[in-house]
């Protein structure tokens, strides 16, 4: 038996809350006419306008007008305790409550409350697993002031995405962006309801890319963040991370607890292949190995060689190194033991834990593929098939 994830894995407290930002920028026009450095909706803004005396609106105040419409307020109840008690739930996801989900005083309910938008006419939502987990009733309260029972379609705590459809027709809705070709330094803007009001609009910049869901503090999920100087609040989860076109790039979802400034969003092509699955089949699939991983450290080879039982014999500088194995899952069937460091899988070469995260995602359930291990002093190749993903069950 190898080390417990208990032993090993080094992770960071996470408030489940969503992204804002708290930076504010104007873009200029000179007096020749350039309109070089203004994003498309203020040229657009510019062309436009009416009177060469009236001063064209921000291009943020452009998104809001356009897309506020389709973001929406979430409120649900949930049951304190039994099999949709939303303490085990949000704690299983995020280690810990959420902290906007409150105690009813006149029954034994938990409310709360987060964001969501519309991405189809006919009702179809897009917001966080985290908002909806566990929830008995769900209320969708749109920007006209309508309130409309929503139903939870599928929500995947995998990647924290949820599928929310309300009956309704003719709604505004959120063009998709493209989350591949973001660029760190290019304007984010977030709508949200932090703190129970009602779409507030914030903006800043993108930070970084590909932030994995070990850096971020969730290692459970599969998932390269967007960064954001996002201003964090909660009821903001679930909302849309939007570029200077008013088009969706990201699910506002995280912060980390122990730092500020620092907000994630989910990238909007994730969201989209997981929801497509939510809203066709009420579930997503994803492949999975049955390993404990972590990425090797002087720090891990020394807990290794104190802690372990079984004598491992670690010859790496670096790599991902496998610390236990799932019983009876595709990664015991297939040989692989505790300590086996990774060289390649599927044919690529792997060194950190978030490739090999990445080519397992892109795997197909029921498909074998190649592994290349290093174990001990020799190089071991296995064929492994991944399985789907355990159902999470109920604590």
């Amino acid at each position: 038996m190898g080390l417990t994830l208990k032993q090993l894995a080094l992770g960071t407290s996470l408030l489940a809350i969503g992204s804002g930002a708290g930076l504010i920028a104007t873009h200029y026009v000179s007096k020749s006419g350039s309109e070089s450095l203004a994003p498309p909706l203020i040229r657009s803004a510019i062309q436009t306008s009416d009177s060469p005396t009236t001063p064209p609106p921000n291009f943020i105040a452009a998104v809001v007008e356009r897309v506020g419409p389709a973001v929406v307020r979430i409120e649900v109840s949930r049951r304190r305790d039994g099999k949709g008690d939303a303490n085990s739930l949000l704690k299983r996801f995020f280690g810990q409550q959420r902290p906007d989900a409150q105690p009813d005083e006149n029954g034994p309910a938990q409310r709360g409350t987060g964001s969501g938008f519309i991405i189809s006419a006919d009702g179809q939502i897009l917001t966080n697993a985290h908002v909806v987990a566990g929830a008995d009733t769900v209320q969708v309260l749109l920007e006209d002031g309508r309130s409309l029972t929503g139903k939870v379609v599928g929500m995947d705590p995998v990647t924290d995405v949820a599928a929310i459809k309300i009956e309704a027709q003719g709604l505004p809705t959120i063009a998709m962006g493209d989350s591949t070709k973001l660029v760190v330094g290019q304007w984010a803007i977030a709508i949200g309801n932090p703190l129970g009001l009602d779409h507030t609009v914030t903006a800043g910049i993108i930070s970084a890319l590909g932030r994995s869901s070990i850096e971020v503090g969730i290692p459970d999920k599969r998932v390269r963040f967007i960064q954001t100087d996002a201003a964090i609040n909660p009821g903001n989860s679930g909302g849309p991370l939007l570029n200077d076109r008013g088009e969706v790039i990201g699910i506002n979802t995280a912060i980390r607890a122990n730092g500020q400034g620092l907000g994630f969003a989910i990238p909007i092509d994730t969201a989209q292949r997981i929801s497509k699955q939510l809203f066709n089949q009420g579930k997503a699939n994803h492949p999975f190995l049955g390993v404990q991983m972590g990425d090797l450290t002087s720090e891990l080879r020394d807990r290794i060689k104190r802690e372990s039982d079984q004598n491992l014999e670690v010859t790496q500088e670096r790599g991902v190194i496998i610390l236990g194995i799932a019983k009876d899952s595709p990664a015991s069937r297939a040989g692989v033991q505790a300590g086996d460091i990774f060289r390649k899988l599927n044919g690529k070469s792997v060194e950190t834990l978030p490739e090999v995260l990445a080519v397992v995602e892109s795997s197909t359930i029921g498909q074998a593929i190649p592994l290349e291990l290093m174990r001990g002093k020799n190089i071991v190749t296995v064929n492994i098939t991944p399985a789907e993903f355990p159902k999470m069950r109920d604590e």
